[in-house]
């Protein structure tokens, strides 16, 4: 999160949220779609024409990493609130002390569908955000319409933003993905073994980009490439 005024937001929180490190715009591979969300969503703040942004789609399609990405600019006040994490915790508690943030991004808001207290508080802080020109994120496995949510005005605010819905990668896009982030490390992974690596991999995209944290120690440790041979021994394939 960008440095902030005293007494804002992040004082507030129940835990630290930590965000990662790798989350940045520059480190996410676009896919052919992504072109005017990212336009969108690197205007916000200051020059937004849009304050409520909804992502949408399944686990893995990069809407986390996208929102961490909005909160690594410099010199705006910005928030990422994991709902997931933090349902447990009683709304107002979460999202008290929010004037002058001028970023808020919403993770997971699935995880907090049928629960009527936060229901209201989000739409409240819809309300809120609006008022004091703040722009929103918000991110959930569905879009608004089809969330389930119980209370009516807070999908139709969520509905009245732009929505984007982002799809899983296929195997080819997988293998593009994993050389692009293993030239961001400056790694050469050859096609032939990003295939490889892609074809016997777990299908979560996740899981596959933790494995070239594996390969990128042992490449450093090994002084060598990303080879077939390699990742076979490293991954004992």
């Amino acid at each position: 999160m960008a440095d902030t005024e005293p007494g804002l937001a992040r004082r507030q929180l129940p835990l630290e949220v930590r965000l990662r490190d790798d989350a940045t715009f520059d480190n996410f591979f676009p896919l052919a779609n992504h072109g005017p969300l990212l336009e969108v969503l690197k205007q916000q703040p200051p020059a937004a024409e849009e304050h409520l942004v909804f992502l949408c789609g399944p686990p893995g399609t990069g809407k986390t990493h996208l929102l961490q990405a909005c909160c690594q600019s410099q010199g705006y006040a910005e928030l990422y609130l994991p709902l997931a994490d933090l349902v447990q915790y009683s709304p107002d508690d979460v999202l008290q002390g929010l004037a002058g943030m001028q970023r808020i991004c919403l993770d997971d808001l699935q995880a907090v569908r049928g629960n009527r207290s936060w229901e209201e508080a989000l739409f409240h802080l819809c309300n809120r955000a609006r008022a004091q020109d703040c722009c929103l994120v918000v991110a959930a496995d569905a879009p608004p319409r089809a969330l389930g949510l119980q209370l009516a005005d807070l999908q139709s605010r969520l509905s009245a933003g732009l929505v984007f819905q982002l799809g899983r990668a296929d195997d080819r896009t997988k293998a593009e993905i994993l050389q692009f982030r293993a030239q961001r490390r400056g790694l050469t992974l050859a096609d032939d073994a990003a295939r490889f690596i892609v074809a016997r991999a777990p299908r979560s995209l996740d899981q596959l980009l933790a494995l070239l944290d594996r390969l990128d120690h042992a490449s450093l440790a090994a002084q060598r490439g990303l080879s077939i041979p390699f990742v076979k021994s490293v991954l004992d394939w």
